[in-house]
């Protein structure tokens, strides 16, 4: 057998694998056998035919099996031997000219294409400045949150006239083109959160009405075309809900208010339940703290981002382009050329960060161990488990959880992708210079 590499260029090359008789005939052999012993034929005791029957009758294509195994083991160990380092996988050069009898007695030639990853060097150092974010609660963020809270530990109240984040219990009809009732049309009584509406035309509409109040509301306009609001106030499916046109006929049943709780010592406790706050001041300080905490956050993903673009502005590496485009052609069956050009840009940029984010997890010997991806899948696990529960759950039993979650492949997957990428942050962070400013959080916004 012969394999030989021929360069295009630094980023494409063809490899042609040669191979003669001597070079597959016992491999077939072996395997005739092997499917002699198993097979379960009329006229023979299980185990008991004849390899020259089994050879008759599927030697053709086993042979072709046995072919395209040996040309898969071929390119492994040829990749592997000579440390090629490989995007997607070899794509087969087809040659109509080329035509083979099967017969146990032919040479064949195959050629196959390869895309090649770019050589590049790493030099981040502590020369790579980035700002880094330490971001301050301005006081409408304060405001916003301190009334989030005070609503959710208010009371229900029912005015007689609706006001700007009311919520309207009504009954929607859907219209017919010349604003008749649709006979035989949507139907569905729901609650309509004034403070969702988009439209501010409609959402004025809506306020000041009482029970019984009849108004006209085009809900597409209303919600900005959101099919899932859409789906929650008429009854229908999502899908249905992107194409409906029609008009409604809102009648209101009830105008419902949350009123906000006091800024009492009750209330104070319910947040925080140990009594360190018994006053307002107090209260506000330690909203302050949490929020500022929870910024940190923030603060990581942006200097996450800011990293990425950073490395890709750095290096500016190149892909074998047209070689990936036939690749992800071949390998996505259900894949349009027009969704190919439309998502390629962003897949190229995801690769590319990939093979700089392997090269320094490969340089610096950064390890991933298991216990780390159990530790995020524990993590991500019992963060959803608190929004169900205050009640934390049982080590043991998170670890049991954590363990059958990552015995899903896919789930496995992503845990393991976002410890990696998270050992890298940290790895980037201790070597470039981070220029740390402080910001408030309605100007941070305005960065991103």
């Amino acid at each position: 057998m012969n394999i030989t590499q021929e360069k295009i260029d630094n980023l494409n090359s063809v490899v042609k694998v040669s191979i003669k008789p001597e070079d597959y005939l016992d491999r077939v052999e072996k395997a005739i056998k092997t499917q002699a012993k198993k097979a379960n034929l009329p006229g023979f005791r299980k185990g008991m035919v004849p390899s020259s029957h089994i050879k008759r009758m599927y030697g053709k294509s086993i042979l072709v099996d046995e072919i395209n195994n040996l040309l898969t083991d071929t390119l492994n160990n040829y990749i592997s031997e000579n440390k090629l380092e490989v995007l997607g996988q070899p794509l087969p050069k087809v040659d109509d000219a080329k035509e083979f009898n099967w017969d146990y007695t032919d040479e064949f030639e195959f050629d196959y294409e390869l895309g090649l990853a770019p050589e590049f060097q790493l030099d981040f150092s502590s020369k790579d400045k980035l700002p880094y974010y330490q971001i301050k609660v301005d006081a409408d963020t304060l405001e916003s949150r301190t009334k989030n809270l005070r609503k959710s530990y208010g009371k229900m109240t029912n005015p007689e006239v609706s006001a700007e984040d009311d919520v309207l219990y009504s009954e929607l009809v859907q219209l017919s083109p010349d604003g008749s009732v649709f006979e035989g049309g949507i139907s569905n009584t729901a609650s309509l959160r004034l403070d969702l509406v988009k439209d501010d035309e409609i959402k004025k509409s809506l306020i000041g009405l009482k029970i019984g109040d009849v108004v006209t509301v085009d809900i597409q306009k209303a919600f900005d075309n959101d099919a899932f609001q859409i789906s929650k106030l008429t009854g229908i499916s999502e899908e249905d809900a992107k194409d409906l046109k029609s008009n409604f006929q809102l009648t209101v049943k009830n105008v419902n208010r949350l009123e906000e709780a006091d800024l009492n010592q009750e209330f104070f406790e319910k947040i925080f339940p140990a009594g360190d706050v018994t006053t307002e001041e107090q209260f506000k300080e330690k909203i302050t703290a949490e929020l500022e905490s929870m910024m940190v956050q923030n603060a990581d993903q942006k200097l996450q981002n800011d990293l990425v673009s950073f490395g890709l502005g750095k290096f500016e590496l190149q892909l074998p382009d047209e070689f990936l485009r036939r690749w992800l052609k071949a390998t996505n069956e259900n894949l349009s050329d027009e969704e190919l050009e439309k998502g390629y840009d962003d897949f190229a940029r995801n690769l590319k960060w990939t093979l700089i984010e392997n090269k320094i997890i490969k340089e610096n010997n950064i390890e991933i161990k298991y216990e780390d991806v159990l530790d995020a899948a524990k993590s991500r696990l019992d963060a959803q488990f608190k929004m169900y529960s205050p009640q934390p759950l049982p080590e043991d039993q998170l670890s049991q959880y954590a363990v059958q979650f990552l015995q899903n492949k896919e789930n496995a997957n992503r845990i393991f992708e976002e410890v990696k990428a998270q050992k890298v942050f940290e790895y980037l962070k201790s070597v470039i210079t981070l220029d740390t400013k402080e910001i408030e959080y309605s100007k941070f916004l305005e960065l991103n």
